[in-house]
């Protein structure tokens, strides 16, 4: 075979080929260090601009840190910053060459250009190297005292940064008494704030009425970024009364006609906030900050309309009557992005009232027609909402009529889920509305939640609708063509209320739908089917009441929504949580990310051992600690529910049609069906009906290692590669006493309680481990936040190396517990189970 041809391609200028050319930038800069030739400054800049592309792309040039060095001893503002940006990088992450760079960056802090000084000054405190404190502490004391305010501002921050890093140094430096003299005494503005906002991130209590007062006096001597921090701290200043409020107000009146969007909305946020606690002050804010922010929404980008739309939309929500004047405001324009019309949509669904409804769902009706499918969806949804609003409901039930004939998928299908909560909450007008949904065709409606309401309806009024047992019947025949369980879900309920109303002509439906019920693969619907199979066989008028009882109209749909969480976002007024929609913890502090959410990351977790009892907590993350999203996905099964049993046939011409219906679907062929003997009487007492259960097995004896080690590498590994042990049922007991007994799939959770003294207990689980330890079971991670508690053991039988692995949840508030357990050997999975839970449940009572 011929060798591959050579490429002449040349290297990329902004990468060297190798090492020789960080050689020959060295020898280079060496030349030219003690220059002073005339241009020699510009060659000095070349070679720079390369070393820093270099370092940019992740190349180590850190042997050319002592020529950048002496390179820097030039006047050149540019040089010095390029300089300064090398050597803060390296000094970061080899704290040895930070040595070399305090002599020039100590001699640059005391050079006549100001900008030099302070931008040494910054670079000297950005080293964040602990053993080099005592050199920045000279520095600092100067710049406190430099004649630049922009020096000063530079040396405020760095003793910030010097706190961090050394909190004795900074205080041991008289540091805060210098901060204090710059907050009460500086004559320069920027100062004062800079001072003030470094100092209130440790101590919200040198906020005073004289700084206040100050600071808002000066506040138009500030640039909008200056102002903004300005406003932030007049939102924590607390005034002493009334005339405080009244006063600061006044100052800042003309600051809500500022062009700045973002100084608008902090000003609006320090009055809104300011008057709380006065309710008639608080309205007439609404009114006064109304009209700044609908101009900020007309004039300015997309993107800064949909920053002030969204706080406007959190007023609204609050006072909707305040902007029910102002509804054309939101109307969408055509050139508008569609997450700019879709906040508009929700915004008209607020405001509308008596007065503005016709003319709001008019031009939503518009919007319906419109090519943006997503905002002509959101158009139809927001007349529904009006219209549950009890304002103008006939002529708007009469506009959804309208669009279930339209010839439009989409339309029909959002129509159809607003019709179905109109009939909830108005069933009055369910003859208008059956009427119009009996000429809609089941095969043209393929989404799952249109399907889903178009099924309600067909079994909540099949008595005034002559086909719905022959619709029925046919989506039972399709059974396995549909792939929604919400839509299986409500075929079930459909046909069992369709049953009770008309037997004759809905029993061979029933019949075929619980077959296909209960040899569904999915638990929900396999459950469901095997629940109303047990009702109607232990007697149908009690099945009748439970599925069938008289209705009653819905006067209120829950909020999406709970009202702390509105109030939480308020608070965070002019934030990225108003934009976001909900407070600033649920998207920035992990551990409110999910009650049950780890870290991949297993270099934290902790190898446990006798006397080793304290355990690291795993930060949450959006992903499972030990299980990943494929193992997941696996563990559900794809094809079978993974029972102990799978379903019977049924004969259903035992269907009987007398007043007193009792439904029975014999078991044909037990051996077909896939049901022993055993199994069959489980079944048989599913809904407690006296059947006697038969006794279970007793467990082979176990012995655990009391000394077992595991490191988290391996179990790791094996939490992937294990299967989960089969799971027992567990029980339900519902508030009317009915007992019932879900048999779970493998891929879900044993559930137990805990005994309220164990749960108690819980507040240190310390405890939890050492009870643990003394049963030979052994912790290797937890984590979580109460009420919600994870914890990952581990335990070895004494007589070989065979592992259990166990992920068990804990819910201190309700003392309930999951626990899924993986094992090497199977065969001793239900012992260890049996230990484990018994182990668990004397938590706390010893």
């Amino acid at each position: 075979m011929a060798p591959p041809a050579q490429t002449n391609r040349s290297p990329s200028p902004s990468q060297p080929s190798g090492k020789s050319e960080v050689t020959d930038l060295k020898s280079q800069l060496r030349q030219l260090a003690g220059s002073r030739l005339p241009g020699v400054d510009d060659s000095k800049r070349e070679l720079f601009k390369k070393v820093i592309s270099y370092m940019t792309i992740g190349i180590d040039v850190s042997s050319v840190f002592g020529e950048m060095v002496m390179c820097s001893a030039t006047s050149d503002i540019v040089l010095k910053k390029m300089c300064y940006l090398y050597v803060g990088n390296y000094a970061k992450v080899n704290p040895d060459l930070a040595l070399l760079t305090i002599n020039f960056l100590q001699r640059d802090c005391k050079d006549e250009d100001p900008m030099i000084r302070g931008l040494a000054l910054r670079s000297l405190g950005s080293l964040n190297v602990a053993n080099l404190v005592e050199y920045l502490v000279g520095p600092l004391n100067a710049g406190l005292k430099d004649n630049n305010s922009y020096v000063r501002i530079v040396a405020v921050i760095g003793v910030l940064k010097l706190y961090h890093i050394s909190a004795t140094t900074c205080i041991d430096a008289d540091f805060p008494a210098v901060l204090k003299h710059l907050l009460l005494n500086d004559q320069d503005a920027q100062v004062k704030l800079f001072t003030s906002e470094e100092a209130l991130k440790e101590r919200e209590a040198l906020l005073s009425k004289p700084l206040i007062y100050y600071l808002l006096n000066r506040i138009k001597e500030f640039n909008e970024w200056a102002q903004c921090l300005v406003l932030d701290l007049a939102v924590k200043y607390v005034p002493a009364d009334s005339n405080e409020i009244f006063d600061i107000m006044n100052l800042l009146e003309d600051r809500l006609q500022h062009a700045n969007g973002a100084v608008v909305l902090a000003t609006a946020k320090v009055f809104l906030h300011m008057t709380l606690s006065m309710t008639d002050v608080h309205q007439q804010v609404y009114e006064r900050i109304k009209a700044p922010l609908l101009t900020l929404v007309s004039s300015g980008s997309p993107e800064q309309s949909y920053a002030v739309l969204s706080h406007l939309h959190l007023l609204v929500m609050r006072a909707p009557y305040v902007f029910s004047s102002d509804y054309k405001h939101f109307y969408c324009q055509y050139n508008e992005p569609s997450y700019v019309k879709k906040l508009k949509l929700e915004m008209l669904t607020a405001v509308a009232n008596e007065s503005s409804t016709y003319e709001i769902v008019t031009e939503l009706c518009e919007y319906a027609a419109n090519v943006d499918i997503p905002i002509a969806r959101e158009s139809i949804r927001a007349v529904g909402k009006i219209a549950l609003q009890q304002y103008d409901v006939n002529a708007i039930v009469d506009r959804l009529l309208q669009f279930l004939e339209m010839e439009k998928d989409y339309v029909t299908a959002e129509a159809l889920v607003l019709v179905k909560d109109l009939l909830r909450k108005y069933p009055q007008w369910s003859h208008d509305c059956i009427a119009v949904v009996g000429n809609i065709s089941s095969q043209n409606v393929q989404e799952p939640k249109a399907k889903a309401a178009l099924i309600w309806m067909l079994g909540e009024y099949s008595q005034d609708m002559s086909d719905a047992p022959y619709i029925l019947e046919s989506l039972t025949e399709n059974w396995d063509e549909e792939h929604s369980a919400e839509v299986r879900l409500h075929l079930l309920t459909a046909v069992m209320k369709c049953f009770f109303k008309r037997p004759p002509e809905t029993q061979k439906a029933l019949g075929a739908a619980l077959a296909a019920g209960l040899a569904d693969f999915h638990q929900d619907v396999h459950d469901r089917a095997l629940f109303y199979y047990r009702l109607l066989q232990h007697n149908v008028t009690v099945a009748e009441r439970v599925v069938n009882p008289p209705k009653q109209a819905v006067s209120v749909f829950a909020d999406t929504q709970s009202s702390e969480i509105k109030d939480r976002i308020f608070d965070e007024f002019n934030s990225l949580s108003v934009v976001y929609q909900k407070p600033s913890y649920m998207f920035t502090d992990k551990e409110h990310r999910g009650p049950f959410e780890f870290s991949d990351e297993l270099g934290n977790l902790a190898i446990r051992t006798e006397s080793d009892v304290p355990v690291h907590v795993v930060e949450a993350n959006d992903k499972d600690l030990l299980l990943g999203t494929s193992e997941k996905e696996e563990s559900r099964g794809s094809g079978t529910n993974g029972s102990a049993y799978a379903a019977p046939l049924y004969d259903t011409s035992l269907l009987s049609t007398a007043t007193q219906v009792q439904l029975e679907l014999p078991i044909s062929n037990p051996a077909a069906a896939g049901l022993s003997p055993q199994s069959s009487l489980a079944i048989d007492d599913l809904l407690g009906l006296g059947l006697p259960a038969p006794p279970a097995p007793s467990p082979p004896s176990l012995k655990l290692n009391a000394g077992a080690v595991l490191d988290p590498g391996t179990f790791q590994q094996k939490w992937r590669q294990l299967p989960i042990c089969s799971s027992e049922a567990y029980l339900t007991v519902s508030p009317t006493g009915l007992v019932l007994i879900f048999v779970m799939d493998p891929s879900l959770l044993q559930e137990l309680s805990v005994s309220p003294q164990g749960a108690a207990a819980l507040t240190a689980p310390q405890a939890l481990l050492r009870h643990m330890q003394g049963h030979s079971i052994q912790c290797i991670a937890s984590g979580g936040q109460s009420p919600n508690l994870k914890f990952f053991f581990f335990a070895q039988k004494a007589e070989d190396s065979s592992i259990f692995l166990i992920e068990c949840k804990i819910n201190t508030s309700s003392a309930k517990t999951q626990i899924t357990i993986k094992a090497d050997d199977q065969s001793m999975s239900q012992a260890f189970s049996t230990l484990f839970q018994s182990a668990l449940s004397r938590f706390g009572t010893s």
